[in-house]
């Protein structure tokens, strides 16, 4: 079993594709089993460029070790050359980052460290209780979390307010009856866009209380039929069939830019990074954009999700780990953080999203409002118990494929395309050696 799951992480690592502030602290790593009596070199794997302005100060505190921060490329050509150094023996990192759903492929084979023998358990009240649940895999904690994603509305107040829309949709009623109205704006007004894109829908269905991936070891339960799961599909079923969403525009498109920057595309359900690339991609629409929580399934109600955002972890094959785990926790928890967090980083440890320099943190493209304390707050309603399945990489890629006919022709439904995207995980799943059911 333990060799097939290993062939499957290889075959799987291929089709991975990639996703995509706060104030510092006072913790310092501990110094306890890092030799300082030999130089050390450790080799950082990162696609987050902030992870190199941790350097310095971790360098002054530990004189004899060097700290080489590499960019790998992208997710997919990371994981690629993680699994080729891991199968050849050699070229290994010390650390290296991973996008939440891609621990389990890594950690359920036994290629990373189990990082409960430095102590890590000892931390995990300090992070959103999901960001947490996300590092741990059987109970053991895999990597730290470096960034967070946690899901909320960006909206145009603008066109909202053109529409007739006086207020951000704060349930998904009124979600719908503002799309109805931004369509009635005429030609192609939409609040939102969607070209079948996996986490959008999963931000729902998570947000809500599905949970239709449970992972125990190896073995893999998919199943789209729990309440909560039934109830975002045939929501967002209904939006699809009454033209309320423009399936026409994909995400990251020039088509998407310019929809966001004209007004067109009134409202963007997404991870909270999205702070920094919007401003980029709608100038025109600078001081009309701001943000909100993600509407509610009930009035009241305090849930939400995460989109993006990534971990650190130490691989089993490294060769300076207890070196390591002091520049893991010296950025991801520690000292670290404040040079990450005025680079940008966005982190889900507790002290820092309640910082007060950080909630009052403003910016001219948001009308200067005090977004942080929307998204700290979203990070901390983010939903427990949410699990990916180790093959995710593979499925989301998948989807994009079963789900092309009704996006792209209208043929089928959402509950269709989930069935049909369900059995081809599943025969995916148990060719690769995991037993899914």
């Amino acid at each position: 079993m333990k060799k097939r799951i290993l062939a499957a992480a290889v075959a799987t690592v291929a089709t991975l594709v990639a996703l995509t502030g706060c104030t510092g602290s006072s913790d310092a790593p501990s110094s306890a089993g890092v030799p300082t009596d030999k130089p050390i070199t450790l080799k950082v794997w990162s696609w987050d460029g902030t992870v190199k302005e941790a350097v310095p100060g971790f360098e002054k505190l530990y004189p004899n070790i060097t700290v080489d921060v590499i960019n790998a490329g992208s997710s997919t050509d990371e994981y690629t050359a993680l699994d080729n150094a891991i199968q050849a023996g050699s070229g290994v990192p010390d650390i290296a980052m991973f996008e939440y759903f891609s621990l389990p492929l890594f950690a359920i084979p036994g290629k990373l460290t189990d990082l409960s023998q430095f102590g890590a358990e000892d931390i995990a009240s300090d992070y959103v209780d999901a960001a947490w649940g996300n590092v741990t895999i059987d109970g053991k904690p895999y990597a730290l979390p470096s960034d967070y994603g946690p899901a909320a509305l960006f909206y145009n107040q603008a066109v909202l307010a053109e529409a007739g829309v006086t207020a951000p949709p704060a349930t998904w009623d009124e979600f719908y009856e503002a799309a109805k109205k931004v369509r009635a704006l005429g030609g192609d007004h939409y609040i939102t866009n969607d070209s079948a894109d996996i986490f959008l829908l999963l931000s729902l269905i998570w947000e809500g209380g599905g949970r239709p991936f449970t992972v125990d070891g190896s073995n893999v339960t998919i199943d789209f039929t729990d309440a909560g799961t039934t109830r975002a599909v045939e929501y967002w079923q209904r939006m699809l069939d009454e033209d309320l969403v423009n399936t026409k525009v994909s995400g990251w498109s020039d088509d998407w830019n310019r929809g966001l920057n004209e007004g067109t595309i009134a409202t963007q359900i997404i991870g909270s990074w999205f702070t920094s690339t919007l401003p980029e991609r709608a100038p025109d629409a600078a001081g009309d954009f701001r943000i909100a929580p993600l509407p509610q399934w009930e009035a009241g109600e305090a849930s939400g999700s995460e989109n993006g955002g990534s971990a650190m972890a130490i691989p089993a094959d490294a060769k300076n780990k207890e070196a390591a785990y002091a520049f893991l926790e010296y950025f991801t928890h520690g000292d670290g953080l404040q040079p990450r967090i005025d680079a940008g980083a966005f982190v889900p440890k507790l002290s820092n999203l309640d910082d007060e320099e950080f909630l009052a943190t403003t910016n001219e493209f948001f009308g200067d409002q005090k977004y942080n304390e929307v998204l700290a707050e979203s990070s901390k309603n983010v939903a427990t118990g949410w699990q990916y399945p180790p093959f995710f990489g593979w499925a989301r890629t998948s989807y994009e494929d079963v789900s092309a006919p009704l996006y792209n022709s209208g043929k089928g439904t959402l509950a269709d395309v989930l069935e049909t995207w369900k059995q081809r995980s599943i025969e995916y799943g148990n060719e690769q050696g995991f037993t899914v059911e």
